[in-house]
């Protein structure tokens, strides 16, 4: 079939469907009628493999870029919540943002890469070698952190146990704008969030290295154990986003830069904003459950957990979710 025959064939269909989204656009689905839903979904089925085709066989920008449109119309409607609306935040964070991952796993990887192995070389040098801490540390973070860490939770002082809520406050911005570097500095063709993993990674391992080495890794690890599930893993999350962002502007394949900037941008900055719920998160456990005085047996246990909790969450959910094949009019409908 010639793309001329392909577009006199299907035309009736996208016209159709374009009807059929300006009637329903802005309204629920569950206020849909049964055979609303089936058209939708028989037609939307349809305008995805339409769109897969033309893309295969590169049969134009303009066309392609047309029924994109429609398709992201057709599943915004079938469905998506009001914009806006609780529910669309909860579909967000519980289905869409671990899919989304997911689906670009590569980022993620490179991304885990650039943040651990640095920061595991870096912290075992120094832990070997404390003195070593000085090449990254000048000399008053050092005494900073040794400070901090030289007592245990409750020792001698109660400040960490007032004002969580401040410290709760604090801690999202510093860890919100660690992220969102990561994210930013994408624009600079990934080399700038490339930079900021590693010199974060290089900077945690040598604190890491350093507490160890001066025998502080039980103080250590009893604070943090709790909320570094959450908090290391969104900063990588954060970094695979500004990664997506850079490959879209270093290579934007058959699309325009524009196009690739467009479609992207879009997805770089959802996995962001999953990023930041990941260290709001983080944010709370570090104010209120990290300084607790619970034994560092539990506080293990629980930091495990919590673990455990994250690769499931951004390896599992969101997969029972059928868009295409187990989608059932009947029940959308009620």
């Amino acid at each position: 079939m010639t793309r001329d025959q392909f577009i006199t064939k299907r035309r009736p269909d996208w016209r159709r469907f374009e009807l059929l989204l300006a009637e329903v656009e802005g309204r629920r689905t569950r206020s849909l009628s049964g055979e609303q839903i089936a058209e939708l979904s028989s037609l939307y089925r349809a305008m995805c493999f339409d769109l897969s085709l033309i893309q295969s066989r590169d049969w134009g920008t303009s066309m392609s870029r047309y029924l994109n449109s429609l398709v992201s119309r057709g599943h915004n409607c079938l469905y998506r919540s009001q914009p806006g609306s609780w529910r669309a935040i909860l579909e967000f964070v519980v289905s869409e943002f671990p899919r989304l991952l997911r689906a670009n796993g590569w980022y993620f990887a490179l991304a885990l890469a650039l943040f651990v192995i640095p920061g595991t070389i870096s912290g075992t040098v120094v832990a070997l070698d404390p003195s070593q801490a000085g090449r990254i540390m000048p000399g008053k973070h050092q005494s900073t952190f040794e400070d901090m860490y030289s007592k245990g939770i409750g020792e001698g002082s109660s400040s960490m146990d007032e004002g969580r809520a401040a410290m709760a406050g604090f801690y999202v911005h510093n860890n919100v704008g660690i992220a969102f570097k990561c994210f930013a500095l994408g624009s600079f063709a990934g080399i700038g969030t490339m930079v900021v993993l590693i010199y974060n990674s290089i900077f945690l391992g040598t604190v890491t290295g350093f507490l160890v080495g001066r025998g502080h890794s039980h103080n250590f690890f009893e604070f943090v154990v709790g909320h570094g599930s959450f908090e290391l893993t969104a900063i990588v999350v954060s970094g695979a986003a500004g990664l997506v962002l850079g490959h879209a502007i270093v290579h934007p394949g058959r699309q325009t830069r524009r196009d690739a900037l467009r479609e992207r941008g879009l997805v770089s900055v959802k996995l962001a904003l999953g990023a930041g719920f990941m260290l709001c998160l983080a944010a709370i456990i570090e104010a209120f459950w990290s300084p607790s005085q619970v034994s560092f047996s539990i506080k293990m246990v629980v930091g495990a957990a919590l673990w455990i909790v994250v690769v499931l969450y951004l390896s599992l959910a969101g997969r029972t979710r059928q868009v295409d094949a187990d989608f059932d009019p009947q029940e959308a409908a009620r």
